[in-house]
């Protein structure tokens, strides 16, 4: 007997993101898992069902650095497309300051470092959600 149940419609994911930004440098993650493996990127996440955008960015940065962050203000809306993985990707990106802590690897299995890096040196190779990101932060058209 097959089975005749279709398969599940392919839909844009949704994830989030911050931009934090301390004495002019901003942290990044290394990413250990695809996609984008060894990219570096910002902290951030995807979102549970029923959750709101702004949970999800301060829990996944909970989880993934140890930190609490406040949102001062949206940044942008990245669209990661890629059709030839099938995959889509929409993440509203947050400008935010931290509260509480000090960074901290929380996730070793999904991230291998981290770092504070100037807007004029950082390294490479970046996500693309991070290069999106960046364009308009350097514009400064989400102010």
């Amino acid at each position: 007997m097959t089975d005749s149940t279709p398969p599940a419609p392919l839909l844009p994911r949704v994830g989030c993101g911050a931009a934090i930004i301390e004495d002019g440098k901003l942290l990044l993650v290394l990413r250990r898992k695809d996609p984008e493996a060894q990219h570096w990127g910002l902290p951030g996440g995807k979102l549970d069902l029923y959750e709101t955008v702004a949970d999800a960015t301060i829990r996944e940065i909970a989880e993934e650095l140890g930190i609490t962050i406040t949102l001062t203000s949206l940044l942008c809306i990245v669209d990661q497309i890629d059709r030839p993985r099938a995959s889509h990707w929409v993440a509203p990106v947050f400008r935010a300051t931290i509260q509480t802590g000090t960074p901290a690897i929380q996730e070793p299995h999904a991230l291998a470092d981290w770092g504070w890096f100037p807007l004029t040196a950082l390294p490479t190779p970046l996500t693309e959600a991070t290069r999106q990101a960046l364009a308009m932060l350097r514009t400064g058209a989400a102010r």
